[in-house]
């Protein structure tokens, strides 16, 4: 098996992580080895992994590392992750989620005598819609008295992202993205009212986290954390934290400019059954395991295309009211569909220590297949790419796809260009067609509207 290591795993020194082919190892180096054999000792892991809250794990020859890691104790293997996704792209339940599925663990950990070492949000990962909880090593015996270590990293890759939607209505994605550890409690202290410092929660996870930065209130933060903590307060904590932000929803309305779009369409009945029919005749011959549905809204094709037998769809969407539907439609129906936050005009990029710590997107590329529908004349005409530059970059994405023009007759090419001048014009069916054949066979198409909406059904082999 080819191995490579994670170049986001530089940072913890009690092991780190190898991507092989079908499985990821983990070594647990000297330093860590004693703490985890007590834990795992307890079977406290094994339960997790049992009620699926832990990505299953399995001890494996040391071996398999002697030339990566010689000091490793032990070596864990791990079922890939089909995806990895990053806070910054999660929707608002999502990120929601995650945050409660840390602290659901955390407080089952206390139970068993064991403790996390960290509250990364980095940690979870999702299986579909559903979180899953991902480093072996965050766990360690519980100390008594001991202070939660974690708890300003949960404020900010956690809670901080959550409150400023949920008070102020602005988006976190972005501000998260650009501060890839989180939001800092004094950032968005600043940002809050006065009267937030009467809020006993906001007082005491916001506004005194902030405090507690930097090096004139080191002191004071030594103090806190050797004061002692008592295990019943630990516990308080964490509960009044999680029935906290379980009541959080987004500031303001969250049925924005495109949230409806599925349901406000100009298809008629019979349209909308085409389409669905040709991205599902699609699926079927193409037999792909993931799909990625680009403008995946609030993932109407995405479900169709699970129907007709993909096994995964990661689907992108920039508009929050339909990535919050989208994301909550999954997790309600079990789906194997992840949501998640992306500018295609503005996609994540590499970042991190070196550039490489967090890969963008295209250094995630594994789609078998692409659906790009009701995105063409968004890039084009809203974001003014040139046509053939989006058709370049979407049939770049997976060896096979859907791609739907949409012509400027069409009422909602119409609604983009209402209050701007028409200047784009590459804009049209024929110049469509020739820059997806400079790349791509054309299998098939279709016209599925009056106004003259085309897929086009591509492949690259």
């Amino acid at each position: 098996m080819a191995l490579s290591r994670s170049r986001g795993s530089f940072r913890d020194p009690s092991g780190h992580v190898f991507d092989g082919d079908d499985h990821v190892l983990r070594s647990v180096r000297p330093s860590a080895s004693g703490l985890f054999d007590q834990v795992h000792r307890t079977g406290f892991l094994n339960r997790l992994v049992a009620e699926q809250l832990l990505l299953p794990y399995e001890f494996v020859d040391r071996g398999l590392l002697a030339v990566q890691e010689p000091d490793a104790v032990h070596v864990l293997r791990h079922p890939r992750v089909d995806f990895i996704s990053h806070p910054y792209e999660w929707s608002f339940p999502g990120l929601q989620a995650a945050a409660l599925l840390h602290l659901d663990i955390h407080r089952r950990a206390l139970d068993a005598g064991v403790s996390l070492s960290d509250a990364s949000a980095y940690n979870v990962q999702f299986v579909g819609s559903r979180p899953v909880f991902i480093d072996h090593l965050s766990f360690r015996p519980y100390r008594e008295g001991e202070f939660w270590t974690g708890h300003r990293q949960f404020c900010e890759q956690f809670l901080n992202p959550l409150l400023l939607t949920a008070l102020t209505g602005v988006p976190f994605q972005g501000w998260y993205r650009g501060s890839m550890e989180g939001i800092p409690s004094g950032e968005l202290a600043a940002l809050l009212p006065r009267k937030t410092l009467f809020s006993r929660r906001l007082l005491l996870h916001v506004h005194l986290m902030g405090r507690l930065r930097g090096e004139r209130s080191r002191d004071t933060a030594v103090k806190v954390a050797t004061a002692g903590f008592p295990l019943a307060s630990f516990r308080k904590t964490l509960a009044d934290l999680h029935s906290w932000i379980a009541q959080l929803k987004p500031k303001g309305s969250r049925f924005t400019e495109w949230s409806d779009y599925a349901t406000k369409t100009s298809y008629s009945d019979a349209e909308g059954q085409a389409k669905r029919a040709f991205v599902g005749e699609f699926v079927a011959a193409a037999k792909p395991r993931i799909v990625w549905d680009f403008g995946c809204n609030t993932g109407d094709y995405s479900v169709v295309a699970l129907e007709a037998g993909a096994d995964l769809v990661i689907g992108f969407e920039f508009d929050q009211g339909a990535l919050d539907l989208a994301y909550r439609r999954s997790a309600e129906g079990g789906l194997a569909f992840l949501p998640l936050h992306q500018d295609a005009a503005n996609p994540s990029v590499d970042q991190g220590w070196d550039q490489g710590e967090r890969a963008g997107l295209a250094g995630r590329r594994g789609a078998d297949a692409v659906l790009a529908l009701a995105l063409v004349h968004h890039l084009a005409i809203s974001r003014n790419v040139p046509l053939a530059a989006v058709v370049d970059w979407i049939v770049a994405q997976a060896p096979r796809g859907v791609i739907e023009f949409v012509p400027k007759p069409d009422p909602m090419v119409q609604r983009l260009l209402a209050l701007r001048e028409d200047v784009f014009e590459d804009y049209d069916e024929a110049q469509f067609l020739a820059a997806l054949g400079r790349h791509a066979r054309v299998i098939r198409t279709v016209r599925v509207t009056e106004s003259g909406r085309l897929l086009a059904w591509f492949d690259r082999g």
